[in-house]
């Protein structure tokens, strides 16, 4: 997986969830401000459950239900901050979309890995055939799927007893 750099950021993204859900009429309450502090502390990609195991598994005193958490991550898609990559193993998988630089994504479509890659080159063709077509792009999305190296290799049969005579 690339390594991708977080980006320069004026706010926070707890602020930032903070001023979204003000314009929802809704407060910053302390499992949410959990929940967005745990989704933030690395650049993982995640699916809900994964996030609920590792909410229960912090010593913080503070339980947060795992009906809190599917809300939660559906007002942080919502508000900008979140995104769902992708479908694997019937479950929706997110990552920050607050925050870092524009990237894409390979999909192993056997195991379900996401590899995130960058490639300059992709932009520049998606925006000239934007203008083809007189097209404003702000922005893009590109998901390949496929099958990785180690789900591509040929199981390793082991030999019967008769095959080795």
């Amino acid at each position: 997986m690339l390594n991708l750099e977080s980006l320069e950021i004026a706010v926070s993204p707890t602020e930032k969830f903070r001023e979204y859900l003000a314009t929802k009429g809704m407060r910053l309450t302390q499992e949410r401000e959990l929940i967005v502090t745990e989704v933030f502390s690395s650049h993982e990609h995640f699916d809900a459950d994964q996030l609920v195991e590792r909410m229960a598994a912090q010593k913080t005193g503070r339980r947060v239900s795992r009906s809190t958490v599917y809300r939660t991550l559906g007002w942080l898609e919502e508000s900008g901050l979140l995104r769902k990559v992708a479908r694997t193993n019937d479950r929706d998988v997110y990552e920050h979309d607050y925050g870092y630089p524009q990237h894409d994504h390979f999909i192993c479509k056997s195991c379900g890995e996401l590899f995130e890659f960058q490639n300059s080159d992709i932009a520049e063709i998606l925006e000239k055939l934007a203008e083809k077509i007189n097209f404003r792009m702000n922005e893009h999305r590109l998901e390949v799927y496929g099958i990785c190296e180690d789900c591509s290799r040929p199981t390793q049969r082991r030999h019967k007893k008769l095959d080795l005579i």
